[in-house]
């Protein structure tokens, strides 16, 4: 019997198989979600000038013994107001520029003022620099703003528009075909009798890339009839990837693998030492790459959390595409595992991380009430209740 691959070795191999989709440039105010494609190097300094963080008075620190003639009003989005000399202050407003002269804010609600003047009454030290936001105190004309491979979220386009950018060059957005398969399946919503099934994979697919930069569509609920089954694999063949859901084991009506050899594709991988999702397999059709994933819907999600969801990061531009692994402490004794990974349907809150006592693959309640899957790698010997184990957040 050919020995299973090893979990991290088929990533590699998907990933080797993989081409970036091209970049592109768009508006700053499209790009969120997307992948930067290229360093983002700022064009402007913030602030481009020292200006106020505070309501209150500009003064100079060496002149701090007061009291001040009031001599001007600096307000943001003006220009300079007037500088001042010893003995002198200016109204300042947050966000004004500093007048010439000025290197301190004093608050307003350190001072009394009699409309011409103004003396400290709460403040008798002032720090020099305070409540000054110093040029260039957040980022300087030719630094990198942001690093290539970033996904773009609302702080990262704030960001990129502060230092400047109208425009941003970001990855592409990979075009994605679903097909999930099974005489067994019915429309969402749809009567069902006991030998039928809501096609839930397809939608619980979807919408996980529904949170990616690629462009998706279903083809569901496919006959297990292999020219059905081909003519839906021909139907996608313009997509980057074509993700089938079901059908991908060796009983007599999985007809996937059948099916794509029948078309001339190229099988890279097929099964992986990984529970669940061991009957996972990749490969391509034309220009298409082919990720055929379990039926079973806890094995769909696990496979397409490791496998397809890394590799449509990868397609559109991203620097970290492979799932982010966390640690916890293990709420309960985990029994050793043999030569097959485990990710099981856990729980993570603040005392810890527990492992649904279930793992039935097919069970949807427990993967719709986990939040985290909890790795343990190939032979992995028992651990006890308050070891340090692994998650990815789900």
């Amino acid at each position: 019997m050919k020995p299973l691959l090893p979990l991290e070795e088929a990533q590699k191999r998907l990933i080797a198989m993989a081409q970036r989709s091209p970049s592109e440039t768009i508006p700053v105010g499209e790009a969120n979600g997307r992948y930067l494609a290229e360093d983002l190097i700022a064009k402007r300094s913030q602030p481009a000038a020292d200006m106020s963080a505070m309501d209150g008075y500009a003064i100079a620190f060496d002149d701090r013994a007061g009291p001040w003639q009031l001599v001007g009003e600096c307000k943001a989005g003006s220009p300079p107001c007037p500088p001042i000399q010893a003995g002198q202050a200016a109204r300042i407003f947050t966000g004004a520029l500093l007048p010439e002269g000025a290197d301190t804010v004093v608050m307003q609600e350190n001072v009394k003022s009699d409309g011409a003047k103004i003396q400290l009454i709460d403040d008798p030290s002032p720090v020099k620099g305070r409540h000054v936001r110093h040029a260039g105190g957040d980022f300087k004309a030719g630094d990198v703003a942001l690093k290539a491979g970033l996904q773009l979220n609302p702080a990262a386009l704030g960001h990129a528009v502060i230092a400047g950018a109208g425009h941003l060059s970001v990855g592409g957005t990979p075009k994605i075909a679903v097909l999930s398969t099974g005489d067994e399946l019915v429309a969402p919503g749809d009567d069902t009798e006991a030998h039928q099934i809501p096609a839930s994979n397809d939608v619980m697919i979807a919408a996980m890339l529904d949170q990616l930069p690629a462009k998706s569509r279903s083809i569901s609920r496919i006959k297990d009839d292999m020219d059905s089954l081909c003519a839906a694999l021909e139907s996608a063949e313009d997509c980057d990837i074509i993700v089938t859901i079901g059908g991908a084991s060796v009983g007599d009506h999985d007809l996937v693998a059948p099916a794509f050899n029948r078309l001339g594709g190229h099988t890279d991988f097929w099964k992986i030492a990984m529970k669940p999702g061991k009957p996972l397999m990749a490969g391509k059709l034309g220009s298409s790459l082919v990720v055929a994933l379990p039926g079973n819907p806890g094995s769909a999600f696990v496979t397409a959390t490791l496998f397809l969801v890394p590799l449509i990061r990868y397609l559109a531009g991203a620097e970290d595409y492979m799932p982010v692994m966390q640690s916890a402490t293990s709420s309960s004794m985990l029994p050793a595992t043999s030569q097959r990974a485990e990710f099981l349907r856990a729980k993570v809150d603040g005392s810890g991380i527990t492992a649904f006592d279930s793992q039935d693959s097919a069970k949807l309640s427990i993967l719709a009430a986990a939040n985290a899957l909890l790795y343990r790698p190939a032979h992995s010997p028992e651990q006890q209740k308050g070891a340090e184990v692994s998650y990815i957040a789900i």
